[in-house]
């Protein structure tokens, strides 16, 4: 059974998205990984540290390959940062969460964490960020 071409269209993108969130979350397990173990930083420093080296892949592979987005690299740059600047919120707020109050091993709590934030990211991105069809202020 053939799908519809807009959710086959949907389906491809997130299938983009989710190859370059692999290697964006790649990068920042990563940079995790190496300030809590060699750094000695706590799970939530290490991972917000690790958050923003990723999302800087994520922006550059997203804007390029995932949403083949020819919005200005201004108003792409300033969109992505507002919703990456949530997607941190709730990824500082989900580690101390999973690792302060419940006391889970740290890469428990960013697995589940990424899990969370990666819908947050793609609806956003995709809506917004790297959507020609919105305007600026919107």
């Amino acid at each position: 059974m053939k799908l519809p071409l807009t959710l086959q269209a949907l389906m491809a993108t997130f299938g983009r998205f989710v190859v370059v969130g692999l290697i964006a979350t790649s990068v920042h397990y990563l940079v995790l990984i190496a300030a809590v173990e060699l750094a000695g930083w706590s799970a939530v420093w290490g991972s917000g540290l690790g958050f923003g080296t990723g999302a800087v892949v994520n922006y550059l592979l997203n804007r390029r390959f995932t949403f083949r987005s020819e919005v200005p690299h201004g108003t792409a740059v300033a969109r992505f940062v507002v919703v990456m600047g949530g997607a941190l919120t709730l990824n500082q707020l989900l580690m101390h969460a999973f690792t302060a109050w419940l006391g889970w091993p740290y890469l428990v709590g960013q697995v589940l964490t990424t899990g969370i934030t990666l819908f947050w990211n793609f609806v956003g991105n995709g809506l917004w960020s790297f959507s020609s069809h919105s305007k600026s202020g919107n």
